[in-house]
């Protein structure tokens, strides 16, 4: 992560605290915090994009995938063999 680092003053439940002096070395206690906070900023990304995203695929502009992807893809495939050369 050999990002540049930024002090940061946030208050934490005591319970957390506890258990993170508890459970891991002093030293590391910053990297297992940044850690965590880094992996539930890309889910909270990721569900503000899902949220934002959802209902952007309408069915009448796809008419093609009607009758299922599968069959859409098979369609692909066979023209795609016709006009390949050998």
């Amino acid at each position: 992560m050999g990002s540049a680092t930024k002090q940061a003053n946030f208050l934490l439940p005591e319970d957390i605290v506890d258990e993170l002096r508890k459970v891991v070395p002093k030293r590391e206690q910053s990297k297992v915090v940044a850690a965590a906070l880094r992996k539930e900023l890309k889910r909270l990304r990721l569900e503000r994009a899902l949220e934002t995203s959802f209902g952007a695929w309408k069915d009448k502009d796809h008419p093609e995938l009607k009758s299922g992807t599968g069959a859409f893809v098979r369609k692909l495939r066979r023209s795609g063999r016709l006009t390949r050369t050998k």
